[in-house]
């Protein structure tokens, strides 16, 4: 698949079929996503597979802080919390911040490429002291979200999107 092709194409999935996705196609996918622009040459990005107990810990501090929270986390058979190592000043570490989130787009982009499906989601209880334990996330590390992954078991409309008149100016 084309990279035009995979970005025109790539959905938000919440359907899976219960096969996790396997170590291997995993680490591929984390191979790629060191290729993610990177100014400083920092590596921020970081991604956590999540195994059963660590999926248990992070469904029992996502319940505590957002009652009805957990069942969303047994959507997809794998999970990975993607986040960014930060370094050196204010400026570094936003252009950390971006890399990594490159680099977490850059994973679903290779799983859909693969025939795999995925998504993105941002939780609040990430930033817990609980769940940063429970998942060894640093106090220098900026946690970006968990990203579900899976094989797809729907298929998914092609939302409507701004003409490029609406979003890109060209400037004197």
């Amino acid at each position: 698949m084309d990279v035009d092709t995979a970005i025109r194409t790539r959905r938000t999935h919440k359907a899976f079929a219960p096969e996790p996705i396997d170590r291997a196609t995993l680490c591929e996918l984390f191979e790629l996503a060191r290729w993610a622009p990177n100014h400083q040459l920092t590596n921020p990005w970081r991604f956590r597979v999540l195994g059963e107990r660590t999926r248990a810990q992070l469904a029992h501090e996502a319940e505590l802080a957002s009652p009805g929270s957990a069942k969303k986390l047994d959507r997809a058979p794998t999970l990975v919390v993607a986040s960014a190592k930060l370094h050196g000043d204010r400026t570094e570490q936003q252009e950390d911040l971006l890399a990594a989130t490159i680099a977490a787009y850059i994973v679903l982009l290779g799983a859909h490429a693969r025939g795999l499906a995925g998504y993105w989601r941002t939780l609040r209880v990430l930033e817990t002291a609980a769940a940063r334990s429970a998942l060894a996330i640093a106090a220098d590390e900026q946690p970006l979200g968990l990203l579900h992954l899976g094989h797809p078991r729907q298929t998914q409309r092609v939302p409507d999107r701004a003409p490029v008149e609406e979003i890109a100016s060209f400037l004197d």
